[in-house]
C-alpha cells in the first residue's frame, strides 16, 4: 500500500471530496491518516464543516488535517532567503537584493517553490508518523509542476553546487585557507540533499501514487490524457483513475425532482448572497463541450 497519494485534476472534477473522503475511508480502518490541502482555496475545511488552517489539527480518530497557506510559505521562504544572506554576504550587498527579494515575493515561481519546500518538509518530517498521507491539490498544472519538481531541482541545485566548489577550490589556492568551510557551499548541498531524498521517495511506486480525478465528460478527460502522458515521461505512474459524478442507472422524475429542488435553493442563496450582483444564467446541455455549443452559448454573453 502507497504510503503518499496525491489527488489531481482538473479544477472542479470533486477533488477535495474524493480526498477527503478516501482519507476517512483509511481512518475508519485504523491507519494514522494526514490530509494535506495545497490548494489555496482551501475547500476541506468547507467540507468537513471545520477549520483546518496551518497547523496540523484532528478530524477525527485516526485523521488529522492541515492546509498549507501558499502566501503564508512564500515569506517564509522569502525571509529564510535572507536570514542565509546576512551570514555570508556584506550588508551593502544585502540591502540591494532585499527589493529584488521584495519583488520575488508576488513571483508564482516563489509561490512554488516555498510549497515543494513545505510538502517536502511535511513529508520527510511525517513520514514515519502516518501510515497514509493525501495530498489535496489544486488543478492539474499546479500538480504536475510539484511532482516533477525534485527531478528537476535535485539536478539545478547540484549544478549549483558543482560550481561553486570550483570557484571554491580556486580561492583557496589563493589564500590558501584549506580548512576554511564555505557557507554558500553548505546550503546548496544540504538543499541538493534534502531534493534527492524526496526525489528517492517519489521515484519509489511502492511510496506514492496519483490519483487523478475526472467527470465523464469530454474536457476532464482530455486533460487527464495529457497530465498521464507528461507525467510518464518522468517516470511516475499513474494507476488509479477515481471517475466522480456518474450518473444513476436509472434515471426517473424523482432524481429530476429532487435534483431541481436543490439547485432553487442554491439559487435563491445565490441571489441573496450576491444582491445587486448582475447573473448570467447558462442551462444545462444535453450534449458534451465543443465548438458548436460553445458557439451556441455564445449568446447568453450580451453586453
Amino acid at each position: 500500500m502507497a504510503k503518499i497519494i496525491f489527488y489531481g485534476g482538473k479544477g472542479g472534477v470533486g477533488k477535495t471530496t474524493c480526498s477527503t473522503a478516501n482519507s476517512i475511508n483509511y481512518a475508519e480502518r485504523g491507519l494514522r491518516t494526514l490530509l494535506v490541502s495545497t490548494d489555496p482555496a482551501h475547500s476541506i475545511s468547507d467540507v468537513l464543516g471545520m477549520e483546518i488552517g496551518r497547523s496540523i489539527v484532528k478530524i477525527r480518530d485516526n485523521l488529522d488535517g492541515l492546509e498549507i497557506d501558499p502566501e503564508y510559505e512564500a515569506e517564509l521562504y522569502i525571509e529564510k532567503i535572507r536570514a542565509n544572506m546576512k551570514t555570508i554576504l556584506s550588508n551593502v550587498i544585502v540591502e540591494e537584493i532585499n527589493s529584488q527579494l521584495d519583488a520575488a515575493m508576488v513571483s508564482p515561481g516563489t509561490h512554488e517553490s516555498a510549497l515543494f519546500d513545505k510538502i517536502s518538509d511535511i513529508i520527510l518530517d511525517k513520514f514515519d508518523d502516518y501510515d497514509i498521507i493525501i495530498f489535496d491539490t489544486a488543478p492539474t498544472g499546479h500538480t504536475l509542476r510539484i511532482l516533477t519538481l525534485p527531478d528537476l531541482l535535485e539536478g539545478w541545485m547540484g549544478s549549483l553546487a558543482k560550481r561553486r566548489k570550483s570557484i571554491v577550490e580556486m580561492n583557496k589556492m589563493v589564500t590558501r585557507k584549506r580548512d576554511e568551510k564555505d557557507p554558500v557551499l553548505e546550503i546548496l548541498e544540504r538543499r541538493q540533499k534534502r531534493f534527492g531524498e524526496i526525489k528517492k521517495i517519489f521515484n519509489n511506486t511502492e511510496n506514492v501514487r496519483i490519483r487523478f480525478v475526472l467527470n465523464a465528460e469530454k474536457l476532464p478527460i482530455e486533460e487527464t490524457k495529457k497530465a498521464i502522458k507528461m507525467l510518464k515521461q518522468f517516470n511516475i505512474p499513474v494507476d488509479t483513475l477515481v471517475i466522480n459524478r456518474i450518473m444513476p442507472d436509472e434515471v426517473g422524475a424523482e432524481f429530476w425532482e429532487k435534483k431541481k429542488k436543490q439547485e432553487k435553493e442554491y439559487l435563491e442563496e445565490i441571489e441573496r448572497e450576491f444582491k445587486g450582483k448582475e447573473f448570467i444564467k447558462i442551462p444545462m446541455l444535453d450534449t458534451d463541450m465543443s465548438k458548436s455549443t460553445v458557439d451556441m452559448l455564445s449568446r447568453y454573453f450580451g453586453d
